[in-house]
């Protein structure tokens, strides 16, 4: 090798390693004071899973570091250039080398799975989550494209605005009508879960800090998908408690002519309120996708 292409390939190498921190520095500033949600965990959910995605990734980074490196080694060691490298293809391995490569990637696999499967089950979406605050129980309908929150407690509806009290626990009680799976998500809050037709999901999740979180479809169900989104405040119980009142003192009716209405493809919904909904709605749209043509349930 010429004295020219190693100057070339060091001058190469700097700018490459310079062009990585500028690329930091960059996507630093840029994301400086943004809500960037899978690492600005605002619940208990959502910080266990920032804990398990960042030990994933540093599992993963002590595997594929050294084999990168490796791979540069010796595909630099073996240039064709270099006629110091010996080949030597009739050269057997030994058993330590043979029991090293199965051996060390059973260890990365068992250190990962030490700490996944008991955060599998503890981080089990149907699970209740302990707290001394009671539980608040939303029913949640998929629509296209839009998504209805109702409140069996308080007698209330909403239309993509969501209002919870901090440290208290919430079960989203996920469904669909007449729209495609959709997935319910609030990534400050904790991981999504799907909202489909003829079943009932349930999404425990639970909102440490004060603040508005964006939540959204992260499945792509067709036209109006990109404003299928809908907006998560959490506050105290006072405020919520407020809020309660204030919807109740709507002019709309969530009646069975509103609700068919709201059936109906739309984008890009605006917020709507509704101081009552017609009883037993939620149990009646169930019924309604798990009837058969002679009109019995499936069991």
């Amino acid at each position: 090798m010429t004295n020219t292409n190693k100057h070339n390939q060091k001058w190469f190498k700097w700018i490459f390693i310079l062009f990585l921190i500028d690329l930091s520095l960059l996507l630093a500033y840029l994301v400086q004071g943004k809500n960037v949600a899978l690492f600005n965990p605002k619940g208990l959910i959502a910080s266990e899973q920032l804990k398990l995605t960042l030990y994933s990734a540093g599992i993963l980074f002590a595997i594929a570091i050294p084999t990168v490196i490796l791979l540069y080694i010796i595909a630099w060691k073996y240039r064709e250039s270099n006629k110091k490298a010996k080949y030597e293809p009739s050269t057997k391995n030994g058993k330590l080398f043979v029991l090293s490569i199965w051996v060390i990637p059973s260890i990365f696999i068992l250190v990962l799975a030490f700490v996944m499967l008991p955060a599998t089950r503890k981080l089990d979406p149907r699970k209740t989550i302990t707290s001394n605050n009671k539980q608040l129980t939303i029913q949640v309908i998929a629509m296209r494209w839009k998504w209805l929150f109702i409140y069996p407690e308080q007698d209330i509806a909403t239309v993509n605005f969501v209002q919870i009290p901090v440290d208290t626990p919430v079960e989203f009680v996920l469904t669909a009508d007449e729209s495609p799976m959709s997935s319910f998500w609030i990534p400050n809050l904790g991981g999504q879960l799907y909202a489909m037709t003829s079943h009932v999901n349930r999404l425990n999740l639970i909102a440490e800090t004060s603040g508005d979180y964006p939540g959204s479809s992260a499945e792509i169900t067709g036209a109006g998908f990109s404003g299928m989104k809908f907006v998560t405040r959490a506050g105290t119980q006072q405020d919520f408690d407020e809020w309660v009142q204030k919807v109740k003192n709507s002019p709309d009716v969530l009646d069975i002519a509103n609700y068919d209405n709201l059936l109906l493809p739309s984008e890009n919904n605006a917020t709507a309120y509704y101081s009552q909904y017609e009883p037993d709605i939620f149990n009646r749209l169930i019924a309604k996708y798990n009837e058969t043509p002679e009109g019995d349930s499936h069991h």
